[in-house]
């Protein structure tokens, strides 16, 4: 409260964005199966532009050999004569992107109601911004490169590991690899355990998930490490767009609130109370 009695709060439309609010569980499951449906529709109908993707490929994998940094090739062959190794590399790429993530929403939900909000906005604007850089720069994965003899782990493990691989192939753009949302959403699941888990080992599981899914996207040949950085970017995005909605990052914001919905503080179930 001000001086004069006044709440310090913003007024206005901002003044109630920037108001952290308990989440509504229909609103938020509704808003993120529309959301995902409209990322994959979108991502699969840009224009596969087959020729331009594989001269970005072509041109990225000479400026790493030239900046001595190309170390894709040597990790995606050395990882995979390990089959068991490989083989689990195709399904943590397969399943660990989504399962890991929304994991960290449902926490999110549960534990930081307060929080949830913003860091849902960083999580969403990362995958919007990231749309526009598969419409801008198609790029071809390492393993669809023509002469480079990447292995496409997928295929000669015969697991079912990328959507971009065999049968399934035809279901995803297979030249939407910058930037890589496997690292934007990792680092996002990531830093946001490390900044609001409450116990060590948890944070540490929290840094080590990006990193292992970076060596994972790396070493399946679905990526150049580039495309990470390109990711990062992304997410470095997506903080920006919460902060100038919320005014604060998702950790300065109060993780408990009250719940605002309309009849929310009286017992569903109660009779009315006689005058």
């Amino acid at each position: 409260m001000g001086p004069a009695g006044r709440s310090t709060r913003p007024a206005g439309p901002l003044g109630r964005l920037r108001t952290p609010r308990r989440p509504r569980i229909w609103f938020e499951i509704l808003l993120i199966a529309v959301s995902y449906w409209v990322y994959s529709l979108i991502r699969n109908a840009v224009p596969e532009q087959k020729a331009q993707a594989m001269a970005n490929a072509d041109w990225i994998w000479e400026a790493e050999q030239r900046l001595g940094i190309a170390v894709e090739h040597g990790v995606n062959h050395a990882v995979n004569s390990v089959t068991w190794l490989i083989v689990g590399m195709n399904y943590y790429y397969a399943t660990l992107h989504f399962v890991v993530t929304l994991g960290v929403l449902v926490w999110l939900y549960r534990r930081h109601p307060g929080r949830y909000a913003a860091a849902r906005t960083v999580l969403f604007a990362t995958t919007a911004v990231a749309l526009v850089g598969y419409y801008l720069y198609p790029l071809a994965p390492p393993r669809l490169m023509n002469g480079q003899h990447f292995i496409d782990t997928v295929l000669v493990h015969q697991t079912w590991g990328s959507m971009a691989s065999g049968d399934l192939k035809h279901m995803s753009n297979q030249y939407a690899a910058m930037p890589s949302m496997h690292i934007g959403w990792s680092l996002w699941c990531g830093l946001t355990i490390f900044a609001l888990a409450s116990v060590p080992w948890a944070k540490v599981l929290g840094l080590l998930y990006p990193a292992l899914t970076l060596v994972v996207i790396v070493a399946t040949a679905n990526h150049f490490w580039l495309d990470a950085v390109g990711g990062l970017a992304c997410l470095l995005f997506g903080y920006l767009v919460a902060r100038l909605c919320y005014g604060a990052l998702p950790k300065s914001l109060p993780q408990q609130v009250p719940d605002d919905r309309r009849g929310a503080t009286a017992p569903p179930a109660a009779a009315p109370t006689p005058s």
